[in-house]
Formats: C-alpha cells, structure tokens, sequence
C-alpha cells in the first residue's frame, strides 16, 4: 500500500460460510479447497474442531521493535480478539528472538538488530497497550478467561536451536523462493546487499508455527510469504499445515500511505479521547469504509450518507471502543467546540468552553532544557519530527496560550517558563503543559 492507498474489497466470496465476525474485512484466506477437506477449507476444519470439542489454535506474531501500538496494528489483535470470542484460543508471539533478526519485509536496507533489554520492554508495553491486566470488557485481547490466551516468547524455541536444526531449516527452502519474495528481488534487482542472516527470518517465523502447532496464523497481506513458509515447515515436520487469513493494511490519516509512524499518519492506541477523535474525523472520505470495516463492528452500508457524518459516525465509535461512548461523546462534543472557537478567530481552550481537565497534559520532566521551539513539539510528539515542527511554526500552525510562534529556533530557558501554558497545532491539538 506504500505506492497509494486502493479501496478494499469487503465481502469477498472465497469464505462465504465463515462466521461474519471471523470473515469481516478478509483480504485473504488460504488454501480455500474443498468445502469438506479440513486440511484445505477452514470451514471445515472449524466443523471438526467443534466435533472434537477442542478450540483452534490461532497463531498471531509480533515483533516488539518498538514502544507504541497504532490503530494499524489493532485491526489483526481485532481479529485474534474475535476468534477468542468464538472460542478459540489465542497464541500470541513475542517474537523476542525474530524482533533481534528484523523483518525484512517492506524494507528496502537491513534493519538495526535490536538487544534482548530493548525487545523485553517494548513487549512489556505492547502487552500493557492490549489488556494485561485489565477485565475483557475494556482490553483489546481477552487475558483472564481460561484458555482464549497463550503469551509465548519465540526465544522459548529459537534461542537453542543447534547448527544441524539451522542447518535443517535452511535446507527446506531455496535461494531461489527467497529471491521471489519482493522485498529480496526489489533489493537484490536495485544492487542493495541482503544479509545472510535476513533469510533466515521467514524460516524463523514459520517454525514458530511448528513449535505451537498453530492451526491457522494471521497475518497482513504484505506477510503471505512468511505465513506460507510456516505452512513449509509444518510439513517438513510431519504436522498438518496452518491456514493463513490475511487482512489488508490500514491506510493512515493520509488516506494514501500505510499507517505508520515513521510517516506522521499514525494514531496510537493510547491516545487521549479528544486527540483520537479530531483526528479520525478529519480522515479522506475514500478511506472512511476501510475504518469502519477494519476499526469498528458497524456495518458500513448503514451509516450516513453524508460524508461528513459519515466520519464522525466513524470517529465516535472508534474512539468509544478504546475508551468508552461517554469519553467519546465528550470528544466529539469538545472537537466541536474547538473547530467553532477557531473559526472565531479565539482558538484557545477556554474560549471553546473546556476546562483545564479536558486539554490533554504532556508532561516536561525529562527534556534537556534549553531547547529550541521547534524541537519541543517533537520532543512532546505534537509533532512526528523535529522537520516537521520547524514546518509547521513556519507555516504560521502553531501557537503558545493563545500567541503564534513564528521562529522555530526561539528557546526556552527552563520549564518554569513553559508550565502551565497550552500549546496549539493547528485547528484542534491542545497540549496543557506540567513539569
């Protein structure tokens, strides 16, 4: 999706007998045989599973490599989340061991291999971010009822693998496999060197299938390659292969690149009600049906036809499955407030009628002072960059209680000079700061 964003096609017919909840928003399921083959149909292994009275084992794989969990990530925890509702059990991998390899995919250079310290405490954020700890009614994966959750570490198994297992698992695929993966033949066609070690990283994936037995692995469509390889190895080892279901990349707030942070089109999982909801509803109507598919459990066909109410329907619900309907109404209700204060020319939060409790805080302990303008706007993540801060004083976008800044190497003393005050971006991103 990097090259731009293409409507996704909903309702797809190679799995019209999967429940709607484990069908929604499908970009692909594989292999799709025979309706009563269960080593070829899901369907049909679903019917057996249930005949034996034992769940499926659906396998999803993270790799930690970093700290914060977008809305693009969620759309497959939504899917693990609705195989655990049906009655299935989540096998979640921390890829602790795979997170230090990289995965090559959408890469166009080697990837910086991270250290084990760095890998354990983004886990132990992401697992924070999805629900560890809290009752299911209020995380994105199910932690507490019996049997829905396996948390593995893919270390368990890969860290002690022997050089004649190496050895054995590099003997199962060729060069030539490795060189279609696209990502390989894009940089091997372009003269960019590839790792040795880089090879290594979808047989990795795909015994991890091996080591839980998975049943059926999630993945996004730019993972087919490596779900298929786990579907390689279950073989080689004498297993039945997984299915793999694949589903499609959300586009970021752009509505034309990937979501990612690297881009700035991002919205992270924990962010505060009023700073998720502003930017969702300001996303391109092309991409609205795509939110509302992957995001929500609205059905899309029954919302309004207006497009502007189309994205606050969207935004709202959104917003209400990460932090309640009552948070998000108040969001909508004080984004409103502030679009109507800016377009009074009174674009501060008191003159929207919000009160110090409603504008989110960003904290200042721990910035190096002193610091320049534009810096403190990355440093606080109003901005995805320091570049883009500096654009964005420039452009005459950000303002400080209430007065523009208009040079980006402006500095700060100390935070005493900065607490206490609101920093604005544009129309409708407030941050009250506090030491």
């Amino acid at each position: 999706m990097g090259e731009g964003h293409q409507p996704m096609q909903t309702g797809r017919p190679m799995a019209p007998d999967l429940p709607p909840a484990l069908a929604r928003g499908m970009a692909d399921l594989f292999p799709a045989g025979p309706e009563d083959d269960p080593d070829q149909r899901l369907t049909a292994r679903l019917a057996e599973a249930e005949r034996q009275g034992r769940p499926l084992r659906v396998k999803l794989g993270i790799d930690p490599t970093g700290s914060d969990i977008h809305l693009g990530h969620s759309i497959l925890f939504r899917k693990l989340r609705a195989f655990q509702d049906a009655g299935h059990t989540a096998v979640l991998i921390i890829g602790d061991f795979t997170a230090r390899i990289g995965d090559p995919t959408g890469k166009s250079s080697t990837r910086v291999q991270l250290d084990a310290a760095a890998v354990e405490a983004n886990a132990a954020t992401y697992l924070a971010q999805l629900g560890e700890g809290q009752p299911p009614e209020r995380s994105l994966l199910d932690f507490q009822t019996p049997g829905r959750l396996e948390v593995r570490r893919n270390a368990e198994w890969l860290a002690d693998l022997d050089l004649p297992r190496v050895i054995e698992l590099l003997g199962i695929s060729t060069v030539g496999q490795m060189l279609a993966k696209e990502d390989f033949a894009n940089r091997y066609g372009s003269g960019t060197p590839i790792s040795l070690h880089e090879f290594l990283y979808p047989l990795l994936q795909g015994y991890d299938s091996v080591a839980v037995r998975a049943d059926l692995e999630l993945g996004g469509t730019d993972q087919k390659f490596n779900v298929a390889m786990g579907r390689d190895l279950q073989r080689h080892f004498g297993q039945r292969p997984q299915f793999g279901l694949l589903l499609p990349i959300l586009p970021g707030l752009d509505g034309v690149q990937k979501m990612s942070k690297s881009l700035g089109n991002t919205v992270g999982l924990m962010e505060d009600p009023l700073s998720m909801y502003s930017r969702l509803e300001k996303v391109p109507d092309t991409v609205v049906a795509d939110y509302l598919t992957l995001l929500t459990d609205l059905d899309p066909a029954a919302q309004p036809g207006d497009a502007r109410e189309r994205q606050k329907a969207m935004a709202l619900e959104v917003t209400a499955t990460r932090h309640g309907l009552q948070a998000a109404l108040q969001a909508q209700a004080d984004a409103a407030g502030l679009v109507a204060a800016g377009l009074a020319g009174k674009g501060t939060p008191a003159a929207a009628g919000l009160g110090a409790a409603t504008v989110p805080e960003a904290s200042l302990a721990g910035l190096a002072f002193p610091l320049k303008a534009f810096y403190l706007l990355s440093a606080l993540q109003v901005c995805a960059s320091s570049s883009e801060g500096r654009r964005q004083i420039q452009g005459g976008g950000v303002k400080l209680d209430g007065q523009k800044l208009s040079d980006p190497n402006q500095e700060f003393a100390g935070p005493e000079e900065l607490t206490g005050k609101v920093l604005q971006l544009g129309k409708k991103t407030f941050r009250r700061l506090v030491a």
